[in-house]
């Protein structure tokens, strides 16, 4: 297969003629350059339009404008029929109803999801080149191979205009080179800086969007995500490392063997190092092996050696070369053998693929049921991400007697469904996927994971449920609609609740209307509603220069909202505060700023970036850590530090940075830029409640290091996981008369995916871990376990005339911890008003 390989490079009009070769098309051999998007697009565009064998299709957008595309790959009568077959194949997964008539097995080859893990884009040229030759016409008799030739654009160009720009010519191979260092952020993420290979299941990128939309409506037998590990890694290929998740079947583990030994067989051939059941493993739900193999297929990552270090050429640790053109061979061997053991072996696909489908008895739970809390924001949000996985819900009848794991109390408890609750039944295709993504607590086989090993959407979303081995019918429910208002002839002021991310958008839509907004601290009451504190009140008062046009403006823009208010028209109210009392305060527009740039974690001020600009809709100015020393701070209100180390910020920056603070300025600061804050001058914020705490604390830890110098060499890495929390969730107490938490009731699930630990503040301690118990799922070490009771989750510092906002546990975590926004967002413009 490598000499297949090499003759594509260096023949221009080999093999099929009115299709030119990779090289006759680019003029250049393919590694001898990293090509740009445009000119892949090109290329793809011109074999479909020259071979019978390729249908292509343009399934999305990036947010920069470049095109998302699939190629369709396989004998011109599949190509005739290829609805039908799609079709066909969901009715063997139970999607569709009937019987299916083709028995065409699908593979899909899935390219550079990380930008700058580049050669697999240059891999996929080859490959569909070769794949429509005579000589592999037989492998598409009985399949159909669907390419992606680069799922991240964005990224991908984004490196490879680095490598142009500051590349050598020739290439320099010393890992020195300027050519083998990116620059912040470098080129793995997408445009918003996601990494787009963790957003499967959630969805929140444009790219995972179009994408999942396709993929779910095809669900093919097998997937492969190609990537790159670092410059001295050999190749990983399937199978993968444990922990698998305890559903994954028995062929879909054995298939995975097999097409790893097919690979192995042309590795050997070629005395190209690899290896196998290791580091990779197939836990965490939203990788691009796991949700494909959570749906029925051979999911699969393949790890070719190099990234974003090693450019056109790298020499490695045992001084041996790495090229492109190395990295691409062996991209083109896995995809090509891939395929082939496919469609070798495609009626057991197709036959196991219906039966993954068709047996949910043994799944530990059958029922998930989610107890609706009067947020119907919230269910809805919840009922759309269900949607665009393919899993079904419903309601029920009033159902009494039941018993399941409670995920509030981490216990078996009795409950009750009421006809608003959401029912979620693994009675249904998607059963499996279901299954793990609202199971209470995975089954983790081998602490060593890769990921995070606790996901629950039900701790996720912040609703309470329960989880029950009892079948219950389910009937189809409906999304809540809204239904418009007409304006007031005259109103006192407007009443808006604040309970989620959508009256956040509201709000930000006043504001950038320049619309001026009151909250309430206190709970209000008028004839027969309750207004709970953070209700937002827009008064006509305080927006005179409305005139006449108050009313219809304000109802305008909630209809466009789809925000229901409440005209109310007085301000003397039956209790609590008036709209005039001290406990109604005014909301002061405020100008945020966001740092990043070095020192800062790419993918959380991404995450960040992502959420203000397309979640919440509200401006940020975007500063660099480089020059933050120029800046004049007296225009910000609120600055947002995320997760990050900050090592290049000197004493002077900091400095100035709490003077702005003490002058009356609003810091946010999450997860990793509390280690710049913690036991300094800069802040009261600590590891220790208290001197007797700090001193068993460090008598501990010595006694822990003592422990320590007597593992055994092969033990050592399992001995460090004890200081460990990869994904874990554990339950918080909340304060919710603090504006912090307005919205929330008294208790919020955070996912803690590190082990830092924070006392408490002289301030207020909004949200607590009280005890050790309050760990709900996933893996905590053994000293996480033992150290993280009566520890800071969120909280308030007072300085001067300003505060800092400490998170410990970033809420805007790869944006899918939809629960931890509303906190994000009162932390911007509840917080010190």
């Amino acid at each position: 297969m490598k000499a297949r390989f090499l003759a594509l490079l260096l023949f221009p009009a080999m093999l099929q003629a009115q299709v030119r070769t990779p090289l006759d098309f680019l003029g250049y051999e393919l590694g001898d350059k990293f090509t740009r998007h445009h000119l892949v697009v090109d290329y793809f565009n011109h074999v479909a339009e020259n071979s019978k064998k390729v249908d292509l299709i343009q399934y999305g957008k990036t947010y920069e404008d470049r095109p998302l595309l699939l190629a369709f790959v396989s004998s011109t009568e599949n190509l005739s029929n290829l609805d039908q077959i799609r079709q066909d194949n969901l009715r063997r997964a139970g999607v569709l109803e009937g019987t299916p008539n083709s028995n065409v097995a699908i593979v899909w080859l899935s390219y550079n999801v990380h930008g700058n893990e580049s050669s697999s884009t240059e891999a996929s040229m080859a490959t569909i080149y070769e794949l429509i030759q005579d000589n592999r016409s037989d492998w598409l008799e009985n399949t159909v191979v669907i390419i992606d030739p680069c799922i991240n654009p964005d990224g991908r160009d984004r490196y490879a205009n680095f490598f142009w720009q500051y590349g050598n010519q020739p290439y320099n191979p010393d890992p020195n080179s300027r050519e083998h260092d990116e620059f912040w952020p470098g080129g793995r993420a997408n445009h918003y800086l996601f990494d787009l290979n963790r957003d499967w299941a959630w969805q929140t990128q444009t790219e995972s969007k179009s994408r999942l939309k396709v993929y779910n409506s095809w669900l093919p037998q097998v997937h492969v995500d190609f990537h790159e590990q670092g410059v001295n890694s050999p190749y990983y290929f399937a199978p993968a490392a444990q922990p698998y998740h305890e559903l994954i079947t028995q062929f879909q583990r054995d298939f995975q063997t097999e097409i790893g030994k097919n690979h192995a067989r042309y590795f050997d051939e070629n005395n190209w190092f690899y290896f196998t059941k290791q580091v990779f493993d197939l836990l965490y739900p939203s990788y691009g092996d796991s949700y494909p193999i959570y749906n029925g297929s051979i999911g699969m990552t393949y790890e070719q050696a190099g990234g974003g270090r090693a450019g056109l050429g790298i020499i490695k640790q045992e001084d041996d070369s790495l090229t492109l053109k190395d990295r691409i061979a062996h991209h083109y061997t896995t995809g090509m053998s891939t395929v082939e053991i496919s469609s070798n072996n495609s009626d057991r696909l197709l036959s196991e693929f219906g039966k993954f489908f068709g047996d949910n008895s043994t799944l530990k739970y059958k029922t998930f049921v989610l107890k609706h809390d009067g947020n119907d924001d919230k269910f809805n949000a919840l009922k759309s991400w269900l949607e665009s996985v393919g899993i079904e819900y419903g309601t029920a009848s009033n159902v009494r007697g039941l018993r399941g794991y409670n995920y509030r109390t981490g216990g078996s408890s009795g409950f009750t469904i009421s006809p608003n609750d959401l029912v979620v039944s693994t009675n249904q295709p998607k059963a499996t996927l279901a299954h793990i993504l609202f199971e209470p607590k995975t089954k983790v086989v081998d602490s060593v994971t890769y990921d995070i090993t606790a996901w629950g959407v039900p701790y996720a979303y912040g609703v309470q449920a329960f989880a029950t081995s009892q079948v219950v019918p389910v009937r189809d429910s409906q999304k809540n609609s809204f239904v418009a208002q007409e304006a007031p002839e005259k109103t006192y002021a407007f009443y808006a609740k604040w309970n989620s991310l959508d009256d956040a958008r509201f709000l930000a839509e006043l504001l950038k209307r320049d619309i001026k907004v009151r909250f309430t601290e206190r709970v209000i009451t008028y004839k027969d509603q309750s207004f709970d504190r953070g209700t937002l009140i827009i008064s006509k008062r305080d927006n005179k220069k409305l005139g006449g046009d108050f009313e219809k403006i304000v109802t305008d823009l909630a209809n466009s909202s789809n925000r229901t208010i409440s005209a109310i028209g007085t301000g003397f109210m039956d209790s609590g505060p008036d709209t005039g009392s001290g406990d109604v305060r005014y909301l002061k527009k405020p100008k945020i700023a966001l740092l990043s740039g070095d020192g800062v974690s790419s993918l959380a001020f991404g995450a960040t970036w992502h959420f203000m600009e397309q979640d919440l809709g509200y401006p940020v100015t975007v500063i660099g850590t480089d020059y933050f020393g120029r800046v004049n701070l007296s225009t910000y209100d609120v600055i947002i530090m995320q997760d990050g180390w900050y090592n290049t910020f000197r004493e002077s920056q900091m400095k100035k940075l709490m003077e702005w603070v003490s002058a009356g300025g609003k810091l946010v600061a999450v997860q990793g830029a509390l280690n710049k804050l913690k036991d300094s001058d800069y802040s009261d914020l600590s590891e220790y409640n208290s001197e007797d705490e700090k001193k068993a604390a460090e008598k501990k830890e010595e006694e822990r290091d003592e422990s320590a110098k007597l593992t055994r060499y092969e033990d050592q890495q399992r001995e460090s996981i004890k200081s460990n929390a990869p994904g874990a969730i554990y339950r918080v107490k909340v304060d919710n008369s603090d504006p912090l938490a307005f919205g929330y009731s008294d208790t919020y699930y955070t996912l803690k995916i590190r082990s830092n630990r924070v006392a408490y503040l002289e301030g207020s301690n909004v949200g607590i871990i009280e005890k050790k118990d309050d760990l709900l799922s996933g893996f905590a070490g053994a000293y996480v376990r033992e150290d993280m009771a009566k520890s800071l989750v969120f909280g308030v510092e007072y300085k001067g005339r300003g505060q800092i906002v400490h998170i410990v546990d970033d809420p805007l975590f790869r944006s899918f911890w939809q629960n931890g926004k509303l906190l994000f967002v009162n932390a911007l413009f509840m917080v010190g008003q």
